[in-house]
């Protein structure tokens, strides 16, 4: 009999043991994070977010688990989506609108918020779902039109291309924008777009630097993804780019700091997940750009003159 007892006394603390580790090696939630390609812009957001999102919940002592997927494509958002509703996680940060889009058509009860989105009310037709909220990456156009103009000696009659893939929504709005602001001031504004990469974006981009003054490329994911070739060109052809996303090709940058966006993403995200707010409580949030930062090394090359600071 003892050594019944005694074999069910060890049974017991060996499972205790056992629930007790289980327990701690479990996390408090489960996030999916679907970002549509890997550049620069988008890497900060995830990152921002990630970062965000681990302290805050530190803070409350819970944990969490993070499974970041690139997509690489607009179509294989769904994909990555699907995955993440299939596993039921917590929440879903979508990073481009392409992501938001698919995880919004996927769900309708999983909170999702978005990153590096441009328009939320135009990309759901004015019509946000009460799942759906995050951060902004629109920029306030008219002033980087404007430092177009001052910077460079626009004139009217001067060319100003807009360059941009013709599968993102969000960089049809943003040269809606600019071409308005532009063409105020009497400037010409020619759109630039293409679906295909690998056959297009080349040989495109050496017609434009022949009938241009100047490149104006809007917060574009799959530009940005192939900015290095844009840029050689443009370069090559005494051509500046002013991109809505600041990078290496541009000579000038008025953007916002899209590790900051991420973050900021990621703080919501904390607060649907401990409960204090629903994503329908949360407004959509936008940065104001920090100021003007010259490629001075850049703008060397292209003989444009920078302000004293």
């Amino acid at each position: 009999m003892k050594k019944i007892i005694s074999l069910v006394l060890v049974l017991a603390i060996c499972l205790g043991t056992c629930l007790a580790f289980t327990s701690c090696s479990q996390t408090d939630y489960t996030v999916g994070i679907c970002q549509l390609m890997e550049h620069a812009s988008l890497d900060k957001a995830t990152q921002g977010f990630v970062d965000a999102l681990t302290a805050e919940l530190e803070k409350a002592g819970k944990t969490v688990t993070i499974d970041t997927q690139v997509a690489g494509e607009p179509t294989l958002c769904s994909t990555v989506i699907n995955t993440f509703t299939a596993k039921n996680v917590d929440l879903i940060m979508a990073n481009a609108t392409p992501a938001l889009t698919a995880a919004a058509e996927a769900t309708s009860t999983i909170p999702v918020l978005g990153t590096s989105v441009t328009d939320y009310d135009d990309t759901f037709g004015g019509n946000i779902p009460e799942n759906v909220s995050g951060t902004s990456d629109a920029v306030p156009f008219s002033d980087q039109a404007q430092l177009m103009i001052d910077s460079l000696g626009l004139v009217a009659g001067d060319v100003v291309g807009v360059l941009y893939c013709a599968n993102e929504s969000n960089s049809l709005i943003q040269y809606n924008a600019v071409k308005e602001f532009f063409e105020a001031e009497d400037i010409v504004v020619k759109a630039y777009t293409f679906s295909d990469v690998a056959t297009e974006l080349q040989s495109l981009v050496n017609k434009m630097v022949t009938e241009c003054k100047a490149v104006y490329v809007p917060s574009d994911n799959t530009v940005a993804d192939n900015d290095a070739v844009v840029g050689t060109i443009c370069t090559q052809n005494n051509i500046p780019v002013f991109t809505s996303y600041g990078g290496e090709i541009c000579y000038a940058s008025l953007a916002i700091d899209y590790y900051q966006l991420g973050y900021e993403t990621g703080k919501m995200a904390a607060e649907i997940l401990l409960g204090t707010k629903k994503p329908a409580d949360i407004e959509i949030m936008k940065l104001q750009p920090s100021g003007v930062v010259y490629n001075e090394e850049l703008c060397a090359q292209l003989g444009i003159t920078v302000p004293e600071k």
